[in-house]
């Protein structure tokens, strides 16, 4: 009740802000940005007294206060805001890196590897089936020639297999598991957020080659591509060896240090032309297993910088959700979500089996492999921009799909989760 009460109080403060600012100049972005976190930060709260995930709350707020409801966080404002979103990413990824311990790594590497290749090709092919099935629906593919079918139907699928490391990573930092099922989501989640690079970036290139871009310029530059995969562990590499010896010798100021590394570390990967996650993964990975034993705590001090922005991250992704361009595509968002999760849960069950990992990992990891959420919306938008007049409706769809599996998915991974006994019910009490 207390936190409606604050809810309801911010929403009046917020009408009588625009209602004055609409004399003037308009509301400030760094006013609205402050209430986005605070009407996030309770709606949140809301939700996990619903025992609900705190993320979906957070992503509710942005829904409701974004432009497809009151509006009161508008395009223009998300734009502006979309350094903030950048950073929230950097710093996921950093934090993702961390989480790798190369004691696991040797321990569970090979079966994490099994379970993600399983899981992965079952994922595309059913995806891109499914899209080439259904392609009658989608005025993009209806009268398209076979080729074209293909080429949009992959692209389509190598965006629709990316798993969501910022849904993950919250979701575990607020529950608090630490089980076999939380690590082997985790692993799954990030070692195909290092394939799914890769795959992108040669599905991009098939597709290019079948459907040359309007203008032409089909081309894939080979060294660019290697550079900016391989440039990504070079500087990636350098980072975290720079960032373990300042913990060694200094080990001072962590939070503000913490964010200033993320933020260099996005800059650094746009100036030199690298893949950004897999640069700040890479960075946290030897951060963490060369920080002489200080790498732990470095990593909790990126975490409580990082829990306001990881807030503001989800309600600006959920302000980019508009329900009501879903709606006209639900017979094809339907089937499609629901063939991937199908195709997320044999995956799994086939990769643990080879992997020969305990049957609750088998029958529960597979729920934290739903989410999707920044690295999609950021495909997604590669694909408008390399295809302009027939990507947008492509993107739509991605969109449509990724809101659908981004709001579906953290509820699954934390039943997923409490399955496995890896929630206590201490963990899931919310003081009022």
């Amino acid at each position: 009740m207390r936190r409606l009460v604050i809810l309801l109080l911010l929403y009046a403060v917020m009408r009588g802000v625009f209602a004055l600012a609409s004399e003037s100049a308009g509301a400030p972005t760094l006013m609205l940005f402050g209430f986005l976190i605070l009407a996030a930060y309770s709606v949140g709260e809301l939700a996990a007294g619903l025992r609900l995930p705190k993320i979906v709350g957070y992503m509710a707020a942005g829904i409701i206060f974004g432009p497809s409801a009151l509006g009161y966080v508008s395009k223009p404002v998300l734009v502006e805001l979309t350094p903030v979103s950048n950073l929230a990413i950097a710093l996921i990824a950093f934090l993702a890196g961390a989480e790798l311990q190369w004691k696991e790594i040797r321990e569970r590497g090979s079966a994490i590897v099994k379970m993600m290749s399983v899981e992965l090709v079952l994922s595309f092919a059913a995806v891109a089936g499914m899209l080439a099935l259904l392609r009658g629906q989608l005025p993009l593919l209806a009268q398209a020639p076979a080729a074209e079918v293909f080429a949009f139907s992959i692209l389509f699928a190598a965006v629709a297999v990316v798993h969501s490391p910022a849904a993950t990573i919250a979701l575990l930092s607020e529950s608090k598991a630490n089980g076999p099922v939380a690590r082997y989501t985790l692993g799954v989640v990030l070692v195909m957020d290092v394939a799914v690079v890769l795959i992108f970036t040669g599905v991009l290139a098939a597709a290019r080659a079948l459907v040359p871009p309007s203008g032409g310029g089909g081309g894939v530059q080979v060294g660019a591509v290697v550079w900016e995969i391989g440039g990504a562990v070079l500087v990636g590499g350098a980072l975290g060896a720079a960032v373990a010896l300042y913990l060694r010798f200094i080990s001072r100021e962590l939070i503000i240090f913490a964010l200033l590394i993320a933020l260099l570390g996005a800059e650094l990967a746009r100036v030199l032309h690298v893949e950004t996650l897999l640069t700040l993964l890479v960075a946290g990975f030897v951060t963490e297993n060369a920080g002489g034993g200080r790498g732990e705590t470095f990593r909790h001090a990126m975490e409580r910088a990082a829990a306001p922005i990881f807030v503001v991250f989800f309600a600006l992704s959920g302000a980019r959700i508009d329900p009501l361009a879903v709606l006209p595509l639900w017979t094809i968002v339907v089937p499609v979500v629901l063939v991937r999760i199908l195709a997320i849960w044999g995956g799994i069950q086939i990769g643990g089996r080879w992997a020969k990992v305990e049957p609750a990992v088998r029958n529960n990891a597979w729920f934290g492999l739903v989410s999707q959420a920044g690295v999609a919306f950021g495909l997604a938008a590669v694909v408008a921009d390399v295809y302009p007049a027939r990507g947008e409706s492509l993107r739509a769809l991605l969109l449509a799909t990724i809101a659908v599996n981004q709001t579906l998915g953290p509820i699954l991974f934390r039943l997923g989760l409490q399955r496995a006994g890896e929630i206590v019910p201490e963990q899931r009490t919310v003081s009022t």
